[in-house]
């Protein structure tokens, strides 16, 4: 009888194996890509917290290539410039103004270089009414200059929004 369940055992395991193609499973299907899950940002304070939360989140939509983001941030007449690490001489700069030449350089120059990070620390804020100024330090890629950006703000229909970026101020 022992002979005969060993047998029955046998050929069942010899069936299993044999019925088995030992190919790994399929990989999962490529579906939509995952949403981009961003860090709910706590409610303003007052009008300082709601521009530094303003200069974090735009280095945040950098690293992230939301240009959507970055869009809901700017005015539609803002102005980026590259003083060129000499502040005091604008002949070399580089201006991009309105959002569109504004999207191309993100588009264009910023995204390509693909920065794990960017940063804005010791931000400092003044504010005029319905206008404001920051200077804040820049930490994106290697980079990690004093005093380096310079921002300006005008509230647009109750929300602050960026009128333009001065960047490449940290002399050589």
């Amino acid at each position: 009888m022992r002979q005969v369940v060993w047998i029955a055992v046998a050929a069942l395991t010899l069936l299993v194996v044999a019925c088995s193609t030992g190919a790994p499973p399929p990989p999962p299907s490529s579906g939509p890509r995952p949403v981009i899950q961003r860090t709910p940002t706590p409610v303003p304070a007052n009008d300082e917290e709601a521009i530094k939360q303003l200069i974090v989140a735009e280095g945040e939509a950098v690293v992230q290539q939301d240009i959507d983001r970055l869009e809901a941030m700017w005015a539609k007449d803002g102005v980026i410039t590259d003083a060129n690490r000499t502040p005091n001489n604008p002949a070399d700069d580089k201006t991009w103004k309105n959002w569109s030449a504004i999207r191309d350089r993100y588009v264009n120059i910023v995204f390509p270089s693909n920065p794990a990070f960017a940063e804005h620390p010791n931000i400092r804020v003044t504010i005029t009414g319905d206008s404001a100024t920051a200077i804040a330090d820049t930490k994106i890629g290697m980079t990690n200059l004093k005093d380096n950006d310079r921002w300006t703000f005008r509230k647009i229909d109750g929300q602050w929004k960026i009128t333009s970026l001065t960047f490449g101020l940290a002399p050589k």
